[in-house]
């Protein structure tokens, strides 16, 4: 079974959509598939042993609608289904800016099949009536066009117009009817701009649903379609004006909608363009630049101060500081020395090196990142699946309301026919299906992507959704709450001695060991003057000497000290109190006198005890899971504040733990680093991976955190909570405005009746605040989340300047 996540451009709503989603799940081995309106793109899981990327692909354009293939940093990964041949496009899109998860630059390649030839140009034209490829803010300026020419001809429509009556109009020109100059202008001011909608309308009911585009046809082509009769073919009142005022009301909500969608994918479209088109690799001897692209597992990559990491690798040669912000939200540059990893997309601060590229493709670290933030914000929250649902049904209450509207005032009630007709409108168009659809879309969108910048990363949107619902979070201590590798956690001098004359010593002796407890010391003692030592011996199980400063420097355990019969200076007491609570404790002993202790433990992560009091303020009760006897897990828990112990724990039964928790009816997540904690990870309702780094392709995870601070686990579940709070608040405002906006359209409150002008403006607004309030997320101050992450520049005032 393998997942792509592919292109679809120009889904005119929610429920065009779902009309893909329905015809792509009749392909024979496609096992799931989801379509994000929002973003432009759907996520297909299929069996490649029954069916290819070319017909899944050939389905969509069956469908309608557009298809570039998969989505991935284009240059940094060779498609999967390369075209033959390639037709260029010219770009509508600025240079640089993105389309739905395409780098766009300078210029936009397409497979000849699928471009549209002569004569085909609407056929195959994406669902918004725009050239097949186009981007989002592409769209967004077609429908600019689109509103522009609408109202540039609705104005003299409204002041010809009978109903305008704000001035005696001029007589029409060329002797011609009023009705028919009414008629020569509506057509201008209607036809074209309304094509897109058409469109959009035959697609869906052809890949069997009913959208918005629908219940806009029903209404302007009505009003439309009656004026012309009354125009050539019977006697009765024309009304070009109110359709001419409602299509430009409606372009204009739609206009803004696509701007703020645009906005919504910004973080996919700042992670598609992070990497390096250019690469600098070695090749028969010398350096070449070539596409990275067609950088190879085991190329020799140049890397100069200032330049971009194109792939992912091991360094050979060279040192330097690398800048990881932009993928991992560390904020201070990392040193790289021959041995170290780097990572692709990274920003070469300082120094120059040369490294052996590992991962390229589909393989980097950017690629997978892009791909797993793909697949969450095109998946499903639970509520979105029923609102999916009503917006489908909203339609065709939409019409079914719309007809027996008209039959009630003109039939029953006996009103005139313009009237009944007038009504019916309003109740097609104040419909906004969209509003629903959109509550959730885009409020998961907007989450997944700042967490994406801060380097948290959700796998899919019911984690969102359920890391709200957590009442205990249990941390696996080791690598999580503490460093996971012996630090210095105390030294005590005897009289007469310093902390520092102590360190100094011990590292001495240390100098050049790769033992764990040696290299703490020595980390510890950086900056201190260190005597270069003679005479070095190990003492199996016990410790080691070395001359000094000409006189024998003892390190080791009190078995170390008793042998050597050196006096532990009042300090045994405080050496059996430092081991008593879980450390290891070294003796340093110079010239025959005890010089202090190091005590050595695995350190408490800095931000661990914060970490646990945030939790605990948001009703989150913290449990930490370890293998140390109690006593030692006591102590710790006890530095920390948290809640619960379980101590004592096999690696085998974590699992057994959280499903404990779980049988009292608690909702548990999990923290652990997604390989040892693999089993307790997939057991608990929400696990998270921490301290991934670039491996983010775990199974077991829900939430990956990038970073190994475990304070990221605080943002996740803030940035969960405010997520699902706009997505309840856009619910519920989509809900109430479907529910009131009906009764009202349909003249229930006679003789206080809207216009369908004031029900297209109403219907645009509810979709553009639905889109705006979920935009919002983005300035809205998060503990544990920066608004603006290293890669994040767009927000709501992109939605308002674009």
């Amino acid at each position: 079974m393998k997942t792509s996540v592919i292109d679809i451009s120009g889904l005119f709503s929610v429920l065009s959509a779902r009309g893909v989603e329905k015809q792509l799940a009749k392909l024979p081995g496609v096992h799931k598939a989801e379509v994000n309106y929002v973003a432009g793109s759907a996520t297909v899981e299929y069996d490649e042993t029954v069916v290819d990327l070319k017909t899944i692909k050939a389905r969509v354009h069956e469908c309608g609608y557009h298809c570039a293939g998969e989505l991935q940093p284009k240059h940094v990964c060779v498609p999967e289904d390369p075209p033959a041949t390639a037709v260029t496009i010219a770009p509508a899109a600025h240079v640089g800016h993105v389309h739905e998860g395409h780098v766009v630059h300078a210029r936009h390649e397409m497979p000849a099949e699928h471009a549209a030839p002569a004569g085909k140009a609407d056929a195959m034209a994406h669902e918004m009536g725009h050239g097949a490829g186009m981007d989002m803010h592409a769209m967004a300026r077609d429908m600019r066009n689109r509103f522009w020419v609408a109202l540039a001809f609705t104005v003299p429509v409204f002041v010809y117009s009978p109903m305008g009556g704000m001035f005696t109009p001029p007589v029409p020109p060329f002797g011609l009817p009023l009705n028919t100059w009414l008629f020569l202008l509506a057509s201008a001011a209607v036809l074209w701009p309304v094509w897109p909608f058409a469109v959009a309308a035959w697609r869906a009911l052809r890949n069997g649903v009913l959208n918005m585009a629908v219940l806009v046809m029903l209404s302007v082509g009505t009003g439309y379609v009656f004026s012309v009769g009354a125009t050539f073919f019977f006697a009765g009142v024309q009304f070009y004006e109110a359709v001419a005022v409602l299509l430009v009301f409606i372009l204009l909500g739609h206009w803004l909608e696509m701007r703020a969608r645009a906005g919504a994918s910004e973080a996919i479209r700042v992670l598609l363009d992070l990497a390096p088109p250019m690469a600098t690799v070695i090749r028969a001897g010398r350096e070449v630049e070539l596409p990275t692209a067609e950088v190879q597992a085991g190329d020799v990559v140049v890397i100069r101060p200032g330049n971009k990491i194109p792939v992912d690798g091991e360094v050979l040669e060279g040192e330097s500081q690398v800048d990881e912000s932009m993928l991992t939200g560390e904020s201070m540059p990392v040193g790289k020395k021959p041995g170290d990893t780097v990572i692709g997309a990274t920003i070469n601060k300082s120094g120059s090196f040369r490294y052996r590229a590992t991962k390229v493709g589909a393989d980097t670290a950017l690629a997978q990142i892009v791909k797993l933030v793909q697949e969450a914000q095109n998946s499903k929250a639970p509520a979105q699946l029923l609102a999916d649902r009503a917006s489908q049904w909203l339609v065709l209450m939409a019409v079914v309301i719309g007809l027996l509207t008209f039959g009630a005032w003109f039939w029953w009630l006996g009103q005139p026919l313009l009237f009944a007709l007038t009504l019916t409108i309003t109740v097609f168009v104040i419909a906004c299906p969209d509003a629903l659809g959109l509550a959730t879309p885009m409020a998961v969108m907007v989450g997944t992507g700042l967490g994406a910048m801060n380097g948290i990363l959700f796998k899919n949107a019911a984690a969102l959704e359920d890391a709200t619902r957590l009442d205990v979070v249990i941390f696996d201590k080791t690598g999580t709450l503490t460093i996971g590798q012996p630090e210095v956690v105390e030294v005590v001098a005897a009289e007469g001695a310093s902390a520092d004359a102590a360190l100094a010593l011990a590292a001495a002796v240390e100098q050049g060991s790769d033992h764990p407890l040696a290299q703490a010391i020595l980390r510890r003692s950086q900056g201190l003057a260190i005597e270069k030592p003679t005479g070095f011996m190990v003492i199996e199980g016990k410790g080691a000497r070395a001359d000094v400063a000409g006189r024998t420097v003892f390190l080791g355990n009190r078995r170390l000290m008793d042998e050597q019969r050196i006096d532990l200076a009042g300090l045994a007491e405080k050496a059996t109190e430092l081991q008593g609570g879980g450390r290891t404790v070294v003796h340093v002993a110079h010239g025959g006198k005890l010089v202090g202790l190091i005590a050595i433990a695995d350190a408490v992560r800095p931000t661990s005890a914060a970490t646990v009091k945030a939790l605990q303020a948001r009703g989150v009760q913290v449990a930490m899971l370890t293998g140390d006897n109690r006593g030692t897990a006591e102590r710790i828990a006890g530095t920390l504040g948290i809640d619960i112990v379980l101590a004592d724990v096999l690696p085998g039964q974590k699992a057994d733990k959280v499903k404990e928790l779980q049988a009292g009816g608690k909702k548990v997540g999990m923290v652990g680093d997604g390989i040892n904690d693999a089993p307790a990870l997939t057991q608990a309702d929400v696990g998270f991976a921490i301290g991934a780094g670039t491996d983010v392709a775990m199974e077991s995870a829900d939430v990956v955190l990038m970073k190994s601070d475990p304070f990221d686990v605080v943002g996740a579940i803030t940035l969960s909570r405010a997520t699902l709070t706009k997505m309840h608040q856009n619910l519920w405002w989509a809900v109430a405005y479907n529910v009131i906006a009906f009764p009202v359209a349909a003249g229930v409150f006679y003789p206080f009746v809207i216009s369908p002008e004031v029900a297209a403006l109403a219907m645009s607004g509810s979709s553009a605040l639905v889109a705006v309030n979920a935009l919002l997320l983005k300035r809205t101050r998060l503990e544990g989340i920066r608004a603006h992450g290293p890669a994040a520049h767009a927000g709501v005032s992109e939605v308002v300047t674009a």
